[in-house]
């Protein structure tokens, strides 16, 4: 493989457990990387436990290419049309257009040189199947290592089998796993034993050492014994390596205490990683007290039953697939899979009533970091409530309340695909169904999907006024004069917009949502060249939003009072605003205002003389618009800024070299750009020329850049 990084990637997923883990294998690593080396595809098998998803991480730290090693795990994935929204998740992506998720994984890799690891497939062959050999037909720069119990059977796939740990290896990794539970554990005849009967397999061996606290190498290979003949009613020498691994686990089990074997069961709901909390409200009950759930969970993390991860969002546990899978056969046994289904989506429904609240205050980077990591179990709360007729309207709320997950985290395409779904539904539940129209509208909008948007608008609107609802009669008015906005129609999106504003003050609606309205309006009030209005109202919200501790809803406030700034000739306070602007959207992951203020920061550089600095500027925001949408909407208003840095840098550096800076900078991948806008130093700006004239609305050449609909209202309570 060309251009390969040696040790760690720069990301390849949260492993740190099987990085660290990892014990022997040195000629399987190495059969590995030639694997790698000499075919685009290669598929790791072997039965569970063997340590598949380890040695995958290792070589692909090893042998990462030029654009790194990025791993999606989809063993969390039920549905397969979720394959490539788990893809899109794992590289990092963003993207708000219309665009399926295919098509940003194409775009994105296109120009690319990237090592993908596809983990944990086996139960999404088909939808994994078509997406790699898509993948790897249109780019070509692209390697896939995929990790499964069996082929992907694509056209010039590699398979590398994957077999247990030689005996020497196997006691190496007993030893150190029992050194981590206090126990010293000497290479003697027994151990040797022990690792023979566990047929090697790595996730046998590591539950057997947790075993060692309390029994002798030589007392668990005689219970072994005993299990295996239990088991087969013959012999031991002829058993598969799959029976074997069920065994130990199975026999990790039956040593587990009633309380122990209870948890394992009932935690086996949840899917990926998830906290203590969830696991106390979840779990309890019917013979496991909350009080007590930590104390038991303890004890099934010294065993190895169950694994502990830092991640941004806190400490996270996670239970392995393999073990997984024999606690929810144990659940479905006790007859109480139903009930902790329901808890487990309650949980998650309050996870995200809270989120939704919190997300107008001080803690709205760490309810990003929050939904982030909990995006798995609030897809399968999202697929339960679908599941159950009697449940659509609590998969209404759900899909509906995660609005600021769908707008504000950049997961439109997902989310519309959930919107979609459960707006389809006839739930009964009026309040619940309008709220899930509005965010699709919303997400339409954002999207540039004007006909679907207004028709979710409309029908939200109807039936609202029809039931008596006052609030979604305000969102759905709200939503509609952003699309007025967008689309150049600011007389209508003025009275639509001044109309939601009273609605939301008369039913004492107060969040982010109502305060993106008001920037909306402010908006409209600029493009009609009433900026000393338009000031005014964007310092109201700033204000409100400084009271409140909101950042992401004050990020746009700041963005129109910048333009208005530049409009005063004041280019040093404008390029202060709009780095405060453009660092607050990057850090939320927000696409449109950070290409927004991208934009208006060349017109500023523009403005102070380095044209050539303008035109990477611009160069760079061409190429993020790609994943927002229609470049600055398709609209007169908002396109008039930017044709007036191109007009200037045009006019200072000729054609050809204007031409040469752009493309300079649409060569910066997002991180660069945004880098490359916010690394002027303040101190050094050329004075100001003095304040631009003003022309009215029908000469929108001085009128700003404005957020689309706020793509805006993006945090829309």
């Amino acid at each position: 493989m060309r251009d390969h990084q040696c040790g760690d990637s720069p990301v390849l997923g949260n492993l740190p457990l099987e990085l660290d883990a990892f014990v022997g294998r040195s000629a399987e690593l190495a059969g590995l990387a030639r694997a790698l080396d000499s075919a685009r595809l290669v598929t790791v098998t072997g039965a569970g436990g063997v340590g598949k998803s380890r040695l995958a991480a290792r070589a692909a730290a090893r042998c990462a290419p030029r654009d790194g090693g990025w791993r999606a795990e989809l063993a969390p994935v039920r549905d397969p049309e979720f394959v490539d929204h788990a893809v899109v998740e794992a590289l990092g992506l963003t993207d708000h257009t219309t665009r399926l998720p295919r098509e940003t994984l194409l775009a994105h890799l296109a120009e690319r040189q990237l090592l993908l690891v596809l983990d944990g497939f086996e139960h999404l062959v088909e939808a994994c199947a078509e997406l790699v050999g898509e993948l790897l037909r249109e780019v070509p720069g692209l390697r896939v290592l995929a990790v499964g119990r069996r082929p992907l059977a694509v056209a010039g796939e590699q398979v590398f089998p994957l077999e247990p740990l030689g005996e020497d290896e196997a006691v190496e990794l007993l030893t150190e796993r029992a050194a981590l539970h206090g126990v010293r554990v000497t290479d003697d005849q027994d151990v040797r034993a022990l690792c023979r009967r566990l047929d090697g397999i790595p996730l046998a061996v590591e539950l057997a050492a947790g075993r060692l606290r309390a029994l002798s190498p030589g007392r668990l290979l005689e219970r072994l014994d005993d299990g295996f003949r239990l088991l087969t009613g013959a012999g031991r020498d002829a058993l598969p390596r799959h029976r074997t691994l069920r065994l130990a686990i199975g026999w990790s089990h039956e040593l587990c205490t009633p309380r122990e074997r209870l948890l394992w069961a009932r935690l086996s709901v949840f899917a990926g990683r998830f906290d203590l909390e969830a696991a106390e409200y979840v779990c309890a009950g019917h013979g496991l007290d909350a009080d007590d759930v930590l104390d038991v969970l303890t004890e099934l993390l010294a065993q190895s039953v169950l694994a502990r991860e830092e991640t941004p969002a806190g400490v996270r546990y996670r239970m392995l697939d393999t073990v997984r899978a024999y606690g929810a056969e144990w659940l479905e046994a006790t007859g109480d899979a139903a009930r902790l289904r329901r808890r487990h989506r309650d949980w998650y429904l309050g996870l995200a009533t809270w989120c939704e609240l919190d997300w107008f205050s001080p803690r709205q980077a760490e309810v990003a970091a929050r939904v982030e990591a909990e995006l798995p179990n609030l897809r399968r709360a999202l697929e339960h409530c679908l599941s159950e007729p009697e449940e659509a309207h609590l998969g209404q709320y759900l899909a509906g309340s995660l609005w600021f997950c769908w707008a504000g985290c950049g997961r439109l395409s997902e989310g519309r695909q959930w919107l979609e779904q459960v707006v389809r539904l006839d739930s009964g539940h009026d309040q619940s169904r309008l709220k899930a129209l509005w965010v699709l509208g919303y997400v339409a909008i954002l999207q540039g999907d004007t006909v679907s948007a207004l028709a979710a608008l409309q029908e939200c609107r109807e039936e609202a006024e029809r039931s008596g609802d006052p609030t979604a009669v305000a969102y759905a008015e709200h939503r509609t004069g952003c699309l007025a906005l967008v689309t150049d129609d600011m007389a209508r999106a003025e009275t639509l917009l001044r109309s939601a504003l009273d609605r939301y003050h008369e039913i004492g609606e107060l969040n982010s949502n109502v305060l993106m309205g008001q920037v909306e309006l402010a908006m409209t009030r600029a493009f009609q060249g009433d900026l000393p209005d338009a000031v005014r109202l964007c310092e109201d919200v700033r204000r409100v939003c400084e009271d409140h501790g909101e950042r992401w809803t004050r990020s746009y406030a700041l963005f129109v009072l910048a333009y208005a700034a530049w409009a005063d000739g004041d280019l040093a306070r404008a390029r202060a605003l709009l780095t405060e602007c453009l660092g607050s959207a990057h850090a939320f992951h927000d696409l449109l205002g950070s290409v927004l203020a991208v934009e208006l920061l060349a017109l500023v550089t523009a403005a102070e003389g380095d044209a050539a600095e303008a035109a990477v500027l611009q160069g760079a925001a061409g190429r993020m618009w790609r994943s927002v949408g229609l470049p600055l909407f398709g609209s007169a208003y908002y396109n008039a800024p930017h044709e007036l840095c191109e007009a200037t840098a045009r006019e200072r550096l000729g054609d050809e070299r204007y031409e040469e800076c752009v493309r300079e900078g649409a060569r910066l991948v997002r991180e660069a750009a945004v880098s490359r806008a916010l690394e002027r130093p303040l101190g050094t700006l050329p004075a100001p020329r003095g304040p631009v004239r003003h022309t009215t609305a029908s000469a929108p050449t001085q009128q700003p850049a404005a957020s689309r609909a706020h793509k805006g209202g993006k945090t829309a309570g």
